[in-house]
């Protein structure tokens, strides 16, 4: 499982500097929730997720009443540093599986945001799904409740590409959830991952044929990433399972890239795919464009006007310190505006509207040599250079990394 980063102490009360309130009002509000529960933990996962099992004295059936708390904790601190008080514009309910908590659950936690902060009007709210925990009756539930959109994890149409991820859903049920969220009036977002052990390209033509056919608003599609500490990692250092092959994934890409488009999806960002604006992923799109949001939950991670935070991983020591009315956060980091700026200028590049070409000669010591090269290497666009544009081409977005080390000045 991942580590946190250590950064310095965070108060007990979790206070937050004044700093954060320098330009609050030009900054969206947003909120996410981390639900840690899950029926199995798939190898390849290193999010910070639990098993009933390995939670002796969490009680999932009280989880959402100990989440509520860190909410009223979350209005007192932003109140006392004199934050402007701003409306939430998006909700996002990830895990874990979000859905393994009764759809009365989520509601309520949505109903204490709405009642600590407010919703913006047409405020986006997002669950992540397992299409083996919904159905029409649970979805239904959460649009009556607020709830504007669903995401469903997929994964793989292919049964034996699941086997390897040790996803226990059947591939069935993505079809019967997505119907069921449709029914229900939500937005349908189905999440791929490419590159497991094993997968062929033919394996990953079949899925994105399937997801395609499900007529959802939003793809996302990831390529695996083999974390460290995981059980893949092991299956794949002791050679029980072949390390995944790079330029097979750049293909996988490709083909799914082009099918999407066929299929009328729209990049707009590396690994996310809509139909149109209205579509895409209003709250993560706030993560790539360094917004504030708290993080809620166990090992959540917040943002708030350049000060970065995070909650303990464990779930009985998160519930223990609010208990004891204290911050759940262990440690946070006050970012300096050099590290605000590359921070910026890596997540913007991954934009398909691009980084603003002014942005990178304020912050960098580029030259417009590096700039013309990579437009003639075939890695940014050089008509949408012309209109002060920096964007990745399809090449491009294959070497996101390298072309921002050329763009700063570092290869």
């Amino acid at each position: 499982m991942a580590q946190l980063p250590e950064g310095d102490p965070a108060p007990p009360n979790g206070e937050l500097p004044v700093s954060v309130r320098e330009g609050a009002e030009k900054r969206t509000f947003h909120a996410y929730l981390h639900i840690p529960f899950c029926s199995i933990r798939c190898g390849y996962c290193d999010f910070n997720t639990y098993t009933a099992k390995e939670l002796p004295g969490v009680d999932q059936a009280t989880f959402a009443k100990v989440m509520a708390g860190e909410i009223v904790l979350a209005g007192r601190v932003m109140a006392q540093v004199s934050l402007p008080r701003r409306t939430l514009s998006t909700v996002f309910f990830g895990g874990g599986t979000p859905t393994l908590l009764p759809a009365a659950d989520l509601v309520g936690l949505l109903a204490a945001l709405r009642a600590e902060f407010g919703l913006a009007p047409g405020a986006e709210v997002t669950v992540e799904a397992n299409p083996d925990t919904v159905n029409e009756e649970y979805f239904a539930a959460l649009a009556a409740g607020g709830f504007t959109r669903v995401s469903i994890g997929m994964q793989s149409a292919v049964p034996e590409v699941l086997a390897v991820l040790e996803r226990t859903h059947k591939p069935s049920n993505v079809e019967l959830a997505v119907r069921a969220a449709k029914a229900a009036g939500l937005q349908t977002s189905v999440d791929l991952i490419y590159g497991a052990p094993t997968e062929t390209l033919e394996h990953w033509r079949d899925s994105v044929e399937a997801a395609l056919k499900l007529d959802t608003d939003h793809i996302s599609a990831y390529s695996l990433i083999v974390e460290p500490g995981t059980k893949l990692a092991r299956q794949v250092r002791t050679g029980e399972l072949p390390e995944p092959d790079e330029d097979l994934q750049a293909d996988k890409y490709e083909l799914a890239d082009a099918a999407f488009a066929k299929a009328g999806f729209d990049w707009y960002e590396l690994s996310n795919w809509s139909k149109g604006d209205q579509t895409a992923s209003r709250h993560n799109l706030a993560y790539w464009k360094s917004q504030d949001w708290w993080g809620f939950g166990p090992g959540a991670h917040s943002h708030v006007g350049g000060v970065r935070w995070w909650n303990h991983k464990h779930p009985s020591a998160y519930a223990t310190r609010l208990a004891a009315n204290e911050s759940p956060a262990l440690a946070r980091e006050t970012l300096s505006a050099e590290v605000q700026n590359e921070e910026r200028l890596l997540l913007e590049l991954r934009l398909r509207a691009g980084l603003e070409l002014e942005v990178l000669r304020e912050h960098t010591g580029f030259e417009v040599g590096a700039v013309a090269q990579l437009i003639a290497e075939g890695l940014l666009d050089g008509a949408a250079a012309l209109s002060q544009h920096l964007v990745l081409t399809l090449r491009g977005r294959l070497l996101a990394d390298f072309v921002l080390r050329r763009l700063i000045g570092l290869s």
